[in-house]
């Protein structure tokens, strides 16, 4: 669980130097209709034993928004 959230989906990981980075789409705000809900992609920076390292926002959108 990330900021109270569970996540929904892992878009992307790529090996580091110390580590993994991923990115995390997650839920912020749910509303109804649900494609008008407030989802964020996080990435989360962990070791290579898979402790958190550090993490940050990277943007916000409505779920039915196409990029």
């Amino acid at each position: 669980m990330l900021v109270g959230q569970t996540p929904e989906r892992v878009t992307g990981a790529r090996r580091t130097d110390s580590g993994w980075s991923f990115l995390v789409d997650l839920t912020e705000l749910e509303r109804i209709p649900s494609t008008t809900s407030v989802i964020a992609t996080y990435r989360l920076d962990v070791d290579d034993r898979g402790c958190l390292m550090g993490y940050e926002r990277l943007r916000r959108f409505v779920r039915g928004a196409t990029d």
